[in-house]
């Protein structure tokens, strides 16, 4: 048992990390804060429309310890970190969570919710489902934040099927994809105003070109 332990916290020292940089956060609930994003790799969803295809295979990125992840969001005067991917949640994410928040960072992830378990402490989860893969019921209840893409018009109904799992105070976004705003964009806001308990969120990071 004791080995079984130590072989268990081996595999959550150690994490595949795309990229980690610090920004402001351009989507949803926490629109222009400072934030440190830890982008980890490997996915399994397989959106046609994701912008960071490279991030899908855990391998092709270097594994890094906790420290050394924790040691480079300080240096930095921001003390939100978001954990990304990819799939952030297809690793555990006990042990760098409870770093992160013993170092003073609130702790938020955007997950997809596919995966069987919700590992990690955290501040805030944003839960953004894809059509491509079912999120597993188990995020419901903890989502403090509903972001669903608008790729076409079946997507909206696609977002308002959650709605009745979630907690009553999560928070629900419509975002455009990126390649399809011109036309998406004046359908989200007219489905919000004649809906408005759902807020728009858009890539603001990219309108001011940053990362």
């Amino acid at each position: 048992m004791v080995l079984e332990q130590k072989q268990q916290l081996a595999t959550t020292r150690v994490l595949p990390v795309m990229e980690a940089f610090y920004t402001l956060q351009g989507e949803g609930a926490h629109t222009g804060r400072a934030a440190y994003f830890i982008r980890l790799g490997g996915c399994d969803v397989g959106c046609h429309w994701c912008d960071v295809k490279e991030s899908w295979d855990a391998d092709a990125h270097p594994k890094r310890t906790t420290e050394a992840i924790v040691a480079g969001a300080l240096h930095y005067p921001g003390r939100m970190a978001v954990i990304t991917g990819g799939e952030p949640l297809m690793h555990d994410l006990t042990e760098l969570t409870a770093s992160l928040q013993a170092a003073g960072f609130q702790t938020n992830i955007e997950t997809s919710g596919v995966c069987e378990v919700v590992t990690g402490s955290w501040d805030w989860i944003c839960f953004s489902p894809k059509k491509f893969k079912k999120p597993n019921p188990a995020i419901f209840d903890k989502a403090d934040e509903l972001k669903v893409i608008i790729y076409n018009s079946s997507d909206f109904a696609f977002a308002e099927s959650f709605v009745p799992f979630l907690r009553s105070d999560c928070k629900l976004f419509l975002q455009t994809e990126w390649s399809r705003s011109n036309e998406m964009l004046p359908r989200i806001v007219d489905y919000v105003k004649n809906n408005p308990q759902w807020q728009i969120s858009l890539q603001t990071h990219k309108y001011m070109d940053i990362p």
